[in-house]
């Protein structure tokens, strides 16, 4: 926890001017501004991304493009948080007392941000079929659905795979409800992540793990029921790619249980504490070889690696920017994959429990994650212009690296 003597023991000194309702909307406001950058980029690199999500694009060059429609639903939100943010400011002056007990502002804020997102705003041009169509993708997703070819499965897959980054933010936004709603409680305390028992929030962080591995469950299920199976492969590979999602949840659980250990069994734990390190080495390595192999198509981990018709490791067509970029972002990916090992070190491992490392930590991570979708987007859009299939026809087990065609390399 933050040592701030001044405001010890009820709240820690980053959450006295940031208060962890005001960081929930601050990363969930981020991913809103980050889609908008998505598709404004990939639009300038000749991606179409409402056509690979199966979104219907602009019926008259009069409708605003549909990165500035999200920018403008991103403005609307970072106007109201901000608002409410520096009110909240002019009327807790940084008090510990004050802090606590207005608590209900920060709140207010997120009930409002969640009316604006459901409510129709045609009038201000806010992406209204946008939200519509991201509510109707959360319910069919929130189950672990996922759509078929022609109704935009690809969509689906994308938003399930975002929702894992932000299986911590949806822990807090409970911590956030459990605090508010708790007797003689208060929202903008110091953050309890045992609020409402030690299980509720390493369950709720597991969920969006347990969306991505039914839909992997359903896509294997969808192969061996084809007439073509002989043809495209028994669907192995969503199975390796629900494993992936499974090795989340020994990291989580194991984590759970080394938390709530007091200090006298910390002293004997070193077999769990072990175990802990082996499930995330396992989730780290694996997820990061799923995202370069598999996600991004690149060669970095096959034979082919070394071919002279790409630059090592990569592929023929690189569509989003240069090799060096390429590069730089698969260390990224692994480096960014691996921030728990700073729990490794001995002299760095009490930042982790400051509130303001915690909240980099989810930054850096959601950040991970808008990068992953530049080059997961670049893939798919490649997949599908390569074969002259939809990307949502390609069956992930059965594109082969050889179908790719050359390309710019700007």
């Amino acid at each position: 926890m933050d040592g701030d003597p001044a405001v010890e023991p009820r709240l820690d000194s980053f959450s006295l001017t940031f208060p962890l309702p005001y960081r929930v909307a601050f990363i969930i406001i981020l991913a809103v501004w980050g889609w908008g950058l998505n598709l404004h980029f990939l639009h300038i690199r000749r991606i179409d991304v409402p056509s690979l999500i199966r979104y219907p694009g602009r019926s008259s060059t009069a409708q605003p493009p549909h990165h500035r429609s999200t920018y403008r639903l991103a403005t609307l939100f970072s106007a109201a948080s901000a608002v409410s943010l520096i009110i909240f400011w002019m009327f807790s002056r940084r008090d510990p007392h004050r802090v606590i007990d207005y608590d209900w502002m920060p709140m207010t804020n997120l009930l409002i941000l969640g009316l604006l997102f459901i409510v129709p705003l045609r009038r201000l041009s806010v992406s209204h079929h946008g939200r519509s169509r991201l509510l109707a993708t959360l319910r069919r997703v929130s189950i672990g659905g996922i759509a078929e070819a022609k109704d935009g499965k690809f969509g689906d897959i994308l938003l399930a795979d975002v929702l894992t980054s932000y299986a911590r933010v949806f822990a807090d936004l409970f911590v956030c409800l459990c605090m508010f709603l708790t007797r003689n409680g208060s929202a903008t305390d110091r953050p309890d992540r045992d609020c409402g028992g030690g299980v509720l929030v390493p369950l709720i962080m597991a969920v969006p793990s347990v969306i991505r591995l039914r839909q992997c469950l359903i896509e294997y299920g969808r192969v061996r029921r084809s007439p073509f199976r002989e043809s495209t492969g028994w669907g192995g590979q969503h199975l390796a790619n629900a494993a992936k999602y499974s090795t989340a949840f020994p990291v989580i659980a194991l984590g759970s249980l080394l938390r709530n250990l007091s200090v006298e069994d910390r002293a004997v734990s070193t077999g769990l504490y072990r175990a802990w390190v082996a499930a995330c080495l396992l989730n780290s390595l694996y997820s990061f070889y799923w995202d370069v192999a598999k996600d991004w198509d690149l060669t970095l981990f096959s034979e082919e690696r070394d071919s002279p018709d790409y630059p090592f490791g990569l592929r023929r067509k690189l569509q989003v920017h240069k090799p060096s970029v390429y590069y730089a972002v698969i260390a990224m990916d692994l480096v960014l994959r691996c921030t728990w090992m700073l729990k490794l070190s001995p002299r760095l491992e009490y930042l982790t429990d400051f509130e303001g490392s915690i909240f980099m930590i989810q930054l850096l991570e959601v950040f991970r994650r808008w990068v992953w979708i530049f080059f997961r987007v670049e893939t798919e859009w490649i997949r599908s212009t390569s074969t002259g299939l939809g990307a949502d026809d390609i069956l992930m087990n059965d594109f082969q690296g050889n179908k790719y065609e050359d390309g710019d390399d700007e």
